[in-house]
Order: C-alpha cells, then structure tokens, then sequence
C-alpha cells in the first residue's frame, strides 16, 4: 500500500510540475508572440512613414494654413499668430489619457518659459470643443486647445500613426513661419517640452 502511495504521489507531483512547465511554456510564447506582432507594427509603422514623407510637413517646411475652434468655440486661424510669435504646435492622441494630461500639464507649468521665448503653444487632437473645455478646465491648461474632429489638420502636417494611435508629434514655428523642430515621441510625452525650449533657445 506504501508503495502504491508512494507511486501515486510521484506521478502526482510529475503531473503538476508538467502543468507549471506547461503554463511557464505557453507563458514565454505569449511574450513571444507579442514581441513579434510589436515589431512588425512598428516595422509597418516605418514604412508607412516612409511612404508619406512626400505630404508630411518638415523642417524648413512653411507652416500650412489652417483654421480650427479652439476650447472655447471660437475660430482660431493660426494665421493671427503666424509671423508675429513662434509657435510651438503639438498632436496629442486625446484628451484624459495619461500621457496627454502629462504632456499637457507640462506645457502648462512651463506657460511663463514660454512666453519669455515669445512662443504660442497651441495643442490639436481630434475630440470635440466640449471635450477640449473639460479637459482645459480639469487641468487649469493656460494655452489654446484647437478641435481637429475628422483629422484633416493632422492629415495635411502628416502626422503619423503610431502603433494604430494618433501620433504625438511637436513642430516649433518660427517668426517667419518656418518649420525649426519637428520632435515624434509617442511615449516619451514630457520631452516633447524639453525639445521645443531648447530649439526656441537656439533660435535666439
């Protein structure tokens, strides 16, 4: 009978330990399998890019026309600031995400660093007036937010997709409505601010 338990309890014990390996196995091919999809997408994503370059606004690129409503409902043409001030104009996936609020709140708390280099930030994404309102209102934003429903301003920058999400992407203006930066970090949200000050820095 002993020899029975003991029988029983070590191929018990086998079909557990094969159940763990089972489960680590399917576990490390799921990584896997993830790791592979990711970079075909981010190899789609480059070419992708690649062919759209022709359309997509540069450096040295002038600054396409454009009018949107901002927060508030009101039209904003951007150019009532062209010529007159550098902008810093930024594409944001939307409203509320975490890496939009961050990026957005930076932008915010560094307003005063701005206005020093004589710099309009103006922030674009494709949510409504109402959602913009909100959005200004919750996070106190000092700064225009312009409403681009159906994305045609962000088609005619160029602004690539990024893993099936709209791009975030930054372009510093200057005074003569020449493209100076453009800076494409869909992840890296607060150093969208960082690269715009220090390029209104160099332009000095």
């Amino acid at each position: 009978m002993k020899a029975i338990n003991r029988l029983t309890g070590n191929i018990f014990r086998r079909s557990i330990n094969n159940v763990k390996f089972g489960n680590l196995h399917r576990f490390h091919f799921s990584i896997y399998f993830f790791l592979v999809l990711l970079c075909f997408n981010l190899n789609t994503n480059s070419q992708t890019i690649k062919s759209e370059n022709m359309d997509t606004i540069k450096v040295g690129s002038s600054v396409p026309s454009f009018t949107l409503k901002d927060q508030n409902g009101k039209e904003f043409d951007i150019n009532s600031v062209k010529g007159k001030h550098n902008l810093v104009i930024y594409f944001y996936p939307k409203d509320e995400t975490p890496g939009c609020t961050k990026e957005a709140c930076t932008f915010r708390d560094q307003f005063d660093v701005f206005t020093k280099e004589n710099a309009v930030i103006i922030g674009i994404s494709g949510q409504s007036v109402a959602s913009h309102l909100q959005f200004a209102n919750k996070y106190h934003l000092n700064f225009t937010l312009l409403s681009d429903e159906g994305n045609k301003v962000r088609k005619l920058f160029g602004v690539p997709s990024t893993l099936g999400m709209p791009g975030r992407v930054t372009y510093v203006v200057n005074k003569e409505g020449k493209v100076m930066l453009v800076f494409n970090s869909q992840f890296n949200a607060a150093k969208h601010i960082d690269e715009a000050l220090h390029i209104l820095k160099e332009m000095k």
